[in-house]
This record gives structure tokens, sequence and C-alpha cells, in this order.
């Protein structure tokens, strides 16, 4: 088997990592916080003292939680070495990051692929995530079958990793819009005494049975915001990625600050800051005075 690297060790990253580890593969983790890494190397790993290290790799995979955290370590010190190995970013950055650490990796002579994915900690864990693919075409056929390993599928994009950012930011810029119809759903349900399960059991098993509503739907339902696969200000994070991609490409997106204005509020929320981004719906579902007072309080399951 190919020795990967693996950087960034969130919730995410650890159970792709840890898929990786599953399926027979030579892995050595870095993370920020060296504690992350304890289970993955409990379980066969080797831990990278600096990130170099792990990026040494021929083969190394990033998931960072957003562009600063990226290019903080993606650095042309840290790429520095043998040139011919291959960096995949799966994490949810702008495209113009993604530009730009095209460049960097260039220079340092590491194809750079970028790989955002589809699905939460659970999926990740099962090697059934769907992933979003742009890069060359050398470096991508290098790189599948170790994809395959973690995806049930792959979506090739092109040979700009731009697009693939691109992609899957209008990916979770549909979800959001999912969530929200889930809570505006939900709540006019409730307000004539329907019951959310009953209707989110409709939803699913009818007109509506992708992941998103049969995943999130009863979540939302029946409030079960915690713990949080997929935090809130991900969410606010992704959102602002989608606005600025708009932007570029002189695009209006109507319901945007309608967006903005539930993810905000949400946290602003001291009752709903810590939750998974599903937790927004309860912005729409509990009467205005009663945000920001903790009054109805989430129960954290």
């Amino acid at each position: 088997m190919t020795r990967i690297g693996f950087l960034g060790l969130g919730i995410m990253g650890n159970a792709m990592a840890g898929r990786l580890i599953a399926t027979g593969h030579e892995v050595i983790v870095w993370n920020r916080s060296p504690e992350a890494a304890d289970v993955l190397v409990a379980a066969g790993a080797a831990q990278a003292a600096p990130p170099a290290e792990a990026l040494a790799a021929p083969i190394s995979l990033s998931m960072f939680a957003n562009d600063a955290a990226a290019e903080a370590v993606l650095t042309p010190e840290a790429l520095t070495g043998v040139s011919g190995r291959i960096h995949v970013n799966m994490a949810s950055i702008s495209p113009a990051t993604a530009d730009r650490l095209g460049d960097v990796h260039r220079g340092a002579g590491v194809d750079y692929v970028a790989a955002p994915v589809l699905g939460r900690p659970p999926v990740a864990a099962a090697g059934a995530l769907n992933i979003i693919v742009a890069g060359p075409e050398s470096a991508l056929k290098t790189v599948n079958p170790i994809l395959d390993a973690l995806g049930s599928r792959v979506w090739q994009f092109g040979a700009e990793p731009r697009r693939a950012n691109a992609t899957k930011i209008a990916v979770n810029f549909t979800i959001l819009h999912a969530l929200q119809a889930l809570a505006e759903g939900v709540t006019l349900v409730e307000a004539h005494d329907i019951d959310a399960s009953d209707f989110v059991d409709l939803l699913s098993g009818t007109l509506f049975a992708g992941v998103v509503y049969s995943g999130y739907g009863p979540v939302i339902a029946e409030r079960r915001y915690s713990p949080a696969l997929f935090a809130l200000p991900l969410g606010l994070k992704d959102l602002g990625l989608a606005e600025d991609l708009a932007a570029e490409g002189g695009v209006v997106l109507p319901t945007a600050a309608i967006l903005r204005d539930r993810f905000e509020r949400a946290q602003a929320d001291p009752t709903l800051a810590d939750l998974d981004w599903a937790a927004v719906a309860e912005v729409t579902r509990r009467p205005d005075h009663d945000l920001h007072t903790g009054e109805q309080p989430v129960e954290k399951i």
C-alpha cells in the first residue's frame, strides 16, 4: 500500500483517516492539536511532528476547517521536498483559495487535487462519501484507488481544482435551503397541532426521499442537534463562500440574505451556537421573543 499523509483531524478528518487505516493503508497523521491523533495512532497510524512529515508522503490528504487553516499549513516551506508528490485537499474552501494553493503546490513540484466531500462523519467512517474531484488527469488516476476507499462514488469535474470547490459550495448552498424549508414546513404543521415526526415521515417517504430530507428531517422534528456532526458556524462559513462565489460570477442569490439572517440569529443564540447546523431551524420555530433568552432550551441528547 502507498504511504499516505493525512492532515487535519477534526471530526470529519478523524473518520476519514480511520477509514484509510481500516482498509489497510499506511497512514501518517498530523493535527495542530496532537492529542486529536491519539485514537488513530492506537489504530496503527504514525504521527508526524511538523506537517512537512505528513506532506512528504507520495500522496497526502488534508481536511481543514476553512481557507485560513488550509493556507496556514499548506505553505511553500511545508511542501518543500521531493517533487512528484500529490496533495489532495478535501476541505470545503473557496475557489480563490484553491487557485492560490494550486500555485503554491506547483511551485513546490507537487500536483494539487481538490476533492471536497458530501457526507457526515459516520458516512466517512463507512467509506460511503460522495467525492467531488478536479485536478490534473494523471494525478486523478493515481489517487482514485485511495478515494475509492473513502467514497461510494467519485464525481469528476475537470482539470481545474477550483471547479470542484465551486460545485461543493453550490451543493452546500442547496442544503442550507433544505434546512430552512424543513424548518418552515415543521413550524407550519406544529402550529396546527400536527406531529412534526409524522410530517417528516410523509416528506421523506414520498416527494422528498433524498438523504438531506430523510437525514435532517428527523433531527429537526425531534430537536436532536447534539452532538454537532457539522457545527453551525461551518454552515455560516459555507453560506459566506456561496455569497463570495456569486459575487465573483456576477450572480444574484435572492434567498442568501434570508439564510444569513437565520444563521446569524442562531449563532448569536447561546442555546443554539454550539449545536449542529440543523439547529438553525429553531430560529424559525421559536417565537422571536424567545430567541436569545434561553426560555426554550434545546434538549442536548
